[in-house]
């Protein structure tokens, strides 16, 4: 049975102290972009205009966050129960990781005092101003979805919480399905957004199925996501594995990478692309391991169901389709994306390196302090297993 409570762990540990020592590294880089400006701080210039706070935060951030609406279809709307088990843990996930998203657009961009702008000046034909409005209705979603979660904890405490849990129960059902819905919108307009720049994308990424395919990455990597996270979790807090869930769960994972995979080979035979996969170069060679390693060989050992049954080689394919979607935008939006007025090739300064790390140590450090303090994951301590 689904019983999700707060977790009897020390909550400090070797651990947690690295994640503070990168949030406080990250903390001083961000100090600086805001002080000195982002020409000082980072590797940004008017032919690089943006990095890896766009490429990997935003981008890849919101690939890696769909754990939040797969699951939340999965349980909620089709009504398998069965998964409900993963499902808090994977929305707290996305829940942190979009407002992490929005942070990193309201660092990146020049003018952050102005981030308020598109919700009073439209551009009804802009992609851009589709993602923007998709992302943050989507993250008050996400977190009207969490209030039952805070409630069940501190709505005794905070008179508040109590009153949303209260009034936010009957019409819980709508923020689900506007959740997976506005997901679907901005997962495919973040590949509309590179379709309009045909002379600045490498051919082995550009094409009019641009959208579709970000859309189908997300669908593909939502489970493998949720199957890696309940792992770390699990294993870092000593509790039970929950395979029982995990196994089911990534046979999902078979039809959409094998979507996925299906359509981008397609497409590169359809366009003539598919020699430049194998010319030698940088992009070449990145494309070759997003493929290879992160949709072909994961979809292949998912077909086994030794694999899906045994922990570890579950895990390590999940892991290869997450570093195969992560490894797609950061191709995307950075590797293939080449300004005619580029004279200089992007690498991250050491700042932006800084405050990318240390934001991923702050959402690890957040989701431990909600897994330890309110009822998020309901696997049993190992020790109770074994009673």
């Amino acid at each position: 049975m689904h019983h999700p409570r707060p977790i009897e762990r020390p909550f400090w540990s070797p651990g947690v102290l690295v994640m503070l020592g990168f949030m406080i590294a990250g903390c001083a880089a961000l100090a600086v972009r805001f002080v000195y400006g982002l020409g000082y701080a980072t590797n940004l210039s008017n032919t690089n205009p943006w990095g890896i706070w766009i490429g990997l935060d935003v981008a890849s951030g919101v690939a890696l966050a769909a754990g939040g609406f797969t699951t939340a279809a999965l349980a909620h709307v089709f009504g398998r129960h069965a998964y409900e088990a993963v499902t808090r843990p994977a929305l707290l996930t996305a829940a942190l990781g979009y407002t992490f998203v929005a942070f990193a657009v309201f660092i990146d961009i020049g003018r952050s005092w102005a981030i308020w702008k598109p919700v009073f000046f439209h551009n009804y034909n802009s992609a851009l101003f589709e993602v923007a409005m998709c992302v943050m209705v989507y993250l008050s979603v996400l977190w009207i979805e969490m209030v039952p979660i805070l409630a069940e904890k501190w709505g005794a405490k905070i008179p508040l919480l109590g009153w949303l849990d209260r009034r936010l129960s009957a019409f819980m059902w709508i923020f689900i399905i506007l959740g997976v819905v506005l997901s679907c919108m901005h997962q495919s307009s973040l590949g509309t957004l590179m379709v309009i720049a045909p002379t600045k994308v490498h051919p082995l990424w550009y094409t009019p199925f641009l959208p579709l395919l970000f859309l189908l990455s997300a669908f593909s990597v939502g489970y493998p996501m949720v199957i890696v996270e309940t792992n770390l979790a699990t294993t870092s807090l000593s509790l039970h594995h929950e395979m029982e869930v995990l196994t089911p769960l990534s046979r999902f994972t078979i039809v959409t990478l094998g979507l996925y995979m299906a359509l981008k080979l397609w497409d590169l035979l359809h366009r003539g692309a598919l020699p430049l996969a194998f010319d030698g170069s940088l992009a070449a060679n990145s494309f070759l391991a997003e493929v290879g390693l992160g949709v072909i060989l994961p979809w292949t050992l998912l077909l086994f169901p030794a694999v899906r049954r045994s922990r570890r080689g579950l895990f390590f394919a999940a892991l290869l389709v997450v570093g195969g979607v992560l490894l797609n935008r950061v191709n995307v939006f950075l590797v293939s994306y080449r300004p005619q007025t580029q004279t200089i090739p992007y690498f991250p300064s050491i700042g932006e390196i800084l405050v990318t790390a240390g934001a991923v140590a702050t959402i690890m450090f957040l989701y431990r302090v909600l897994a330890t303090h309110a009822p998020v994951l309901s696997a049993p301590k190992q020790e109770e297993m074994a009673r």
